[in-house]
């Protein structure tokens, strides 16, 4: 618990002289001022996050993790939980859809077995950070103890810590674990205090029958558990699972080093919303790459404070969405560093 606390209190606000002075060489570029709109944006806070007015994002890290969960047991899912298993192999022989978008942007994707009901030995390319093999199911109980929710989110403190000390420029977070759209939309219900069915989609795409059973499993596991919406770790150990608090612990380990997360989808989303309410200081570190198809999503970013990059009824998580977002980030500082301004282009200025 001592590191998440020294973690959280390491992060710093953002300061404005890094937005004005990168906003001075942007209205001095060979353009209108602000025509390139949020490209703009995202290099003036990517040099206020980083406190480098020249910069250049060379290494790229999106972290997948992946995670079971014991709330598959209610039949949640259209995928049988060994999915998860079979999808972590497909990353790391490059077969998936993360892969490609990662590989086409020229981002290295890191996968970490932080939950996963297998065994997978030694393999290489696979991070293991194996906190248990799975939640238990949260419709019956909590689906984490206290001392797993920390280590889980540890986890992600410490990769984000390794990666920041090997120069790591930007990182995107990413998910994989059958079922887990459920405690992301439990964290979301509890947190919001919305009902249930109004937070609640069909993941990968689940029937009617099936979604009656989702609804039904993520109420049973409010009311069992009764966790506190105030406390974000509370709700993380009671309904959470291990994957989202490794994406918390990526996105609180990045702020403190001052390193910019972007986040993926809906599942992503609930990880920095547990992150943003352990401190409120964190929310600008992070990027919303997209808005998914899940409709609690465009709640839990409002939730967050984020507005999305992209909308592309995206839902299948893993990173995809994080590696076109580091790719708008990385387009706005390239804008900021590489383009010309008036006076080195010898191009007369707006008469003014």
């Amino acid at each position: 618990m001592q590191k998440l606390r020294d973690t959280l209190a390491r992060i710093e606000p953002l300061k404005e002289e890094f937005f004005q002075k990168a906003q001075e060489r942007l209205d001095n570029l060979t353009k209108p001022q602000g025509s390139l709109g949020r490209l703009e944006d995202f290099a003036k806070r990517y040099v206020a996050i980083t406190e480098n007015l020249d910069p250049k994002i060379e290494d790229k890290f999106i972290f997948t993790f992946a995670g079971d969960h014991g709330i598959v047991e209610e039949g949640v899912s259209a995928f049988p939980k060994e999915v998860t298993k079979q999808m972590v192999l497909n990353f790391l022989a490059g077969g998936a859809g993360v892969n490609v978008l990662a590989k086409h942007v020229g981002v290295e994707v890191v996968v970490v077995d932080i939950g996963v009901d297998y065994d997978f030995g030694s393999l290489e390319g696979l991070l293991g950070r194996k906190v248990a093999g799975g939640t238990r199911n949260m419709a019956r109980g909590p689906a984490m103890s206290v001392e797993e929710a920390v280590n889980a989110i540890n986890v992600g403190i410490d990769l984000a810590d390794e990666y920041a000390g090997k120069g790591a420029d930007i990182f995107g977070s990413g998910d994989m674990g059958i079922g887990n759209t459920t405690p992301s939309s439990a964290i979301l219900a509890v947190i919001s205090g919305k009902p249930v069915r109004t937070v609640v989609g069909r993941g990968t795409g689940i029937d009617d029958e099936t979604l009656g059973k989702k609804i039904d499993a993520i109420e049973r596991a409010i009311n069992i558990n009764s966790p506190n919406p105030a406390d974000p770790l509370e709700v993380l150990t009671k309904v959470g699972g291990f994957e989202i608090a490794g994406i918390a612990g990526l996105i609180i380990g990045a702020a403190s080093k001052r390193v910019p997360t972007v986040i993926d989808g809906f599942i992503s989303t609930a990880g920095a919303l547990i992150a943003v309410k352990m401190n409120p200081l964190i929310k600008p570190y992070l990027f919303a790459s997209h808005c998914s198809a899940e409709p609690g999503h465009r709640i839990m970013l409002e939730k967050v404070g984020l507005e999305p990059m992209l909308d592309l009824s995206l839902r299948l998580g893993e990173g995809t969405g994080a590696a076109l977002g580091i790719n708008l980030v990385d387009a706005g500082v390239k804008i900021l560093t590489e383009m010309a301004t008036f006076a080195e282009a010898d191009v007369e200025e707006a008469i003014t």
